[in-house]
């Protein structure tokens, strides 16, 4: 097995020549899917770990959730021999020069940075690690745990030393930006490593996924921290959008003008007003964690937090008020959500926004329906959400909220959906392509997130 901290540019400068190399990529979801993909495109070998049963079952076919286009490209490259899926760890690393760890750490219930699964898969690598691997985390961590609790688990399991018989390194992305292999080629990386013998390796072997710019930093610690205060500042701006957007409500001025505006001339940068995603929210307690282990408070991001998550009561005082001027009750109507994926006209999970706003609403109201056009009924009932086709889910229903601001429901009929609702329906427009007047023309009670504009 070839030495991959002695790697250069010549010694991968080819495809053929990148097939001496072995990549295993742990663990093949959302996140390391892609790059499984990009290290088979550029020629390398690649094992694709996934240790749940049912999603192994589906990536050999190639037909992981979210990645329509995986499916082909997975199924060419395990024909070429590039691509195999495999649920054994200690088997992966064991035959991998490049180590790909992609496990993402959960949120406990009391708002921890859970990191079992993360420190078990470090201890399965490290049981077959091989000297002259290099390891590269491409997961969000705290700073500091890469080079602390990681290192320590891979070096006692595996009886090497990080730095001299092995290489470590950490080229965090944001998992929130990632929509296939495509958009992760595009992303510029920046590399923090153990030594200088590890960070060369891992940006040569880095520059063969990515067609961005590729920064090097001193530590570890430096590359996760860029990658969590990247969050941090995203979280940070949607506080301040989310705050102006309450704010515009109440003083009757349309935010989305404001926006265009800013947009349009570069004046300022603003965000528009909306649900904080989950990256966002496990980032925050990534880092709250280690600022507390050394005793240092964040004010700011705390406030920014709590802002993020008042905006979920603030949709359903949308809600509430569109009912009570319709003449109804909250707890006897009908909502029909619209749009559950997490970004316009993709189709992305609709985990954070199933339990951040619907089960929200589900505790408020008789009934909820929920219909996207990127999700079959038997998707959406994975997630525990009712659903029907369009027609359906609006029929006789009391309130329609857009959540996601597909293009598609620019194009509603709303003459139709007033004809198949109750009397007096409401519209919440969280996703921003209603046109208030126009709502309000078709016998809608109009309310908008941050468009102070309705008349009823």
């Amino acid at each position: 097995m070839p030495n991959t901290l002695n790697i250069n540019k010549e010694d991968i400068d080819s495809a053929e020549k990148c097939r001496n190399y072995t990549v295993g990529v742990i663990e093949c979801g959302k996140l390391g899917t892609p790059h499984a993909c990009l290290f088979a495109d550029a020629g390398f070998k690649v094992i694709g770990v996934n240790t749940n049963p049912h999603m192994l079952k589906l990536l050999k076919k190639g037909r992981l959730p979210f990645f329509e286009k995986a499916h082909r490209a997975l199924e060419k490259y395990a024909e070429k021999g590039l691509f195999i899926a495999s649920s054994e760890i200690r088997n992966a690393a064991s035959e991998s020069n490049v180590v790909i760890i992609a496990v993402q750490t959960t949120i406990d219930q009391n708002k921890k940075p859970d990191y079992s699964l993360l420190e078990k898969t470090c201890r399965e690598v490290g049981m077959g690690l091989k000297s002259g691997s290099l390891i590269i985390f491409v997961c969000s961590t705290g700073p500091g745990i890469v080079e602390g609790s990681m290192r320590e688990i891979f070096e006692k399991t595996s009886g090497l030393k990080a730095g001299r018989d092995f290489g470590l390194a950490s080229s965090p992305i944001q998992i929130d930006s990632l929509r296939g292999s495509v958009e992760v080629s595009r992303l510029p990386r920046v590399v923090g490593a153990i030594d200088k013998a590890s960070l060369n390796a891992a940006s040569f072997i880095l520059s063969k996924i990515t067609k961005s710019e590729i920064t090097e930093v001193s530590s570890i610690k430096t590359a996760e921290a860029v990658n969590i205060f990247q969050n941090i500042s995203n979280e940070t701006n949607q506080a301040l959008a989310n705050e102006l957007a309450l704010l515009c409500e109440r003083l009757r001025i349309d935010f989305l003008e404001i926006l265009r505006v800013a947009q349009g001339n570069n004046v300022f940068h603003l965000l528009p007003p909306g649900v904080a995603h989950g990256p966002l929210m496990r980032d925050f307690y990534l880092l709250l964690e280690e600022a507390e282990n050394v005793n240092s408070k964040l004010r700011l991001a705390l406030l920014a937090r709590k802002t993020n998550d008042e905006v979920v009561e603030q949709i359903f005082r949308l809600v509430k008020d569109a009912l009570k001027v319709c003449g109804k009750t909250v707890r006897r109507a009908k909502v029909s959500v619209l749009g559950v994926s997490r970004y316009p006209n993709v189709k992305d999970s609709p985990e954070i926004l199933t339990k951040n706003v619907i089960n929200f609403i589900k505790r408020k109201v008789r009934t909820v329906q929920v219909y996207d056009p990127f999700f079959s009924t038997k998707e959406l009932a994975e997630f525990n959400l009712e659903s029907d086709k369009l027609s359906k889910v609006v029929e006789k229903t009391d309130c329609v909220i857009i959540l996601t601001g597909h293009s598609k429901f620019e194009r509603l009929n709303l003459k139709k959906i007033k004809f198949l609702a109750k009397k007096s329906p409401a519209i919440v427009d969280v996703g921003h392509v209603i046109d208030p007047l126009k709502a309000e023309k078709n016998g809608f009670v109009y309310r908008g997130l941050g468009r102070g504009v309705w008349t009823k």
